[in-house]
């Protein structure tokens, strides 16, 4: 069996950048640490952040050091040597080791040509310390029936930007947990190349995110809705015809701050309505004005597959247990959030294989099938100290580790529409408790 090549390069361009001393000497908060090859070494701290584990960190040293034949280290010298290491150390190695090399040859996937990429936020549950609180500010805590507050718990906003095809975060924000989406929407442009078509709903249905991204150059699809535009409204109403081409302005409220940010204060724009299966309007605004390369009839399909995101968020919060953090400092909380990141992204790229494999045997099938994450993840997680830190030849490891993503894969019946369901603060708990299933 020949292994694809982009797991190989992964797998080979962080080994070599987790004990690349030049890395290691950016991403350590001061030049006397990480000096000597003592047991946690810069790199297996990072190994160790990656983990995400469920156990408590004595457990998890056991675990780890038992892999590497080593006399555990103790529960303090790791949460000491943690706080050496800057969150920077995981954006630079997603960037160089996956993003970089993900699109550098450019063979990935593409829909008319664009590399889609979806924006979306959502918010985290942090600890609620007085220190995170204190960062990224706290919102209210409902009792579930009458929606009134009963206290107020730290949490953060969370923003990627995600490329929905291929599977790949270009980019993640952390920011306060009343933070504009807009905002952080914003800082990943300057990343994103004249080919991508950004997907966004409706939170993003400003002016200012529209004229921004014609700032940049950029394609956008946003959905509208019945206050963010007056032919949305009107179209939602189902007056009109199906695509309109306009001139957008600023309202008089925001004309002075579109000019303040040097933003252009007239959009040429298209609407175009869509009618869902249950037979409700969706309608999407859009700078791709062309009726004849870009039909109407196409934006439905288009925009759908904007769900990417969405899907990803419920992979952190619930395969990867994102909102479970290995400490009760801002100096933990982004670490662990920009590894889960970095996780996501291997996953994507080491199933890469596994995937292919799976979508030839697709006509021996009643339904199509994927790589189930529940295993992926968590032989990710086990075999994650083989594939960085030991000595090993990649295709040693690689080899094992798709015959496992091969196993249990999970059925995809696009069609199913499951409703969603409205469960009762006591039910949610049992849930948790009692019945869902840690795979990483």
């Amino acid at each position: 069996m020949k292994l694809f090549k982009k797991p190989q390069q992964l797998v080979n361009n962080t080994k070599k950048l987790l004990k690349d001393e030049e890395f290691k000497s950016h991403h350590r908060t001061s030049p006397k640490v990480f000096l000597r090859e003592r047991k946690l070494t810069f790199c297996l701290v990072m190994l160790l952040i990656m983990q995400k584990t469920m156990k408590s960190i004595p457990l998890l040293l056991n675990e780890v050091f038992g892999q590497i034949d080593l006399d555990p280290a103790t529960n303090s010298a790791f949460t000491q040597a943690r706080r050496h290491l800057k969150q920077t150390a995981f954006i630079e190695l997603n960037q160089r080791a996956i993003v970089a090399e993900s699109y550098q040859d450019g063979t990935y996937q593409r829909d008319q040509g664009f590399r889609l990429l979806a924006i979306d936020g959502s918010k985290l549950r942090l600890p609620d310390s007085r220190d995170v609180s204190d960062t990224f500010g706290t919102i209210n805590i409902t009792n579930g029936k009458d929606s009134q507050p009963i206290g107020k718990h730290a949490h953060g906003l969370a923003s990627v930007c995600y490329e929905v095809l291929n599977k790949i975060v270009i980019d993640r924000q952390l920011g306060n947990a009343r933070a504009y989406e807009v905002d952080l929407a914003v800082k990943p442009l300057p990343a994103t190349q004249p080919h991508d078509l950004l997907l966004l709903d409706r939170g993003y249905a400003s002016y200012q995110w529209l004229a921004t991204c014609v700032q940049h150059q950029r394609h956008f699809v946003v959905r509208g809705s019945a206050g963010s535009f007056q032919p949305a409204r009107q179209m939602l109403m189902g007056l009109g015809a199906d695509r309109q081409v306009v001139n957008l302005t600023p309202s008089l409220s925001q004309r002075l701050a579109i000019l303040a940010l040097g933003l252009p204060s007239v959009l040429r724009v298209r609407f175009v309505r869509v009618v869902l299966p249950n037979g409700d309007f969706e309608v999407l605004v859009t700078n791709l004005l062309d009726e004849t390369a870009f039909p109407t009839s196409s934006f439905d399909q288009l925009y759908h597959l904007r769900w990417g995101v969405e899907t990803l968020y419920g992979v952190v919060k619930t395969r990867l247990p994102l909102e479970h953090f290995s400490g009760l400092t801002t100096e933990s909380i982004r670490p662990d959030f920009s590894a889960t990141i970095f996780i996501t992204n291997l996953e994507s790229v080491l199933t890469e294989e596994a995937t292919t494999r799976l979508e030839k045997k697709t006509s021996k099938n009643l339904h199509p099938q994927q790589v189930n994450q529940a295993v992926s993840f968590n032989a990710i997680k086990n075999y994650v100290i083989a594939l960085f830190y030991l000595e090993n030849h990649s295709e040693e490891i690689l080899r094992p580790l798709t015959q496992l993503f091969l196993t249990n894969p999970s059925s995809v019946r696009p069609q199913r529409s499951v409703p969603r369901r409205q469960r009762s603060p006591t039910q949610r708990l049992n849930y948790h408790r009692r019945v869902k299933k840690i795979c990483f």
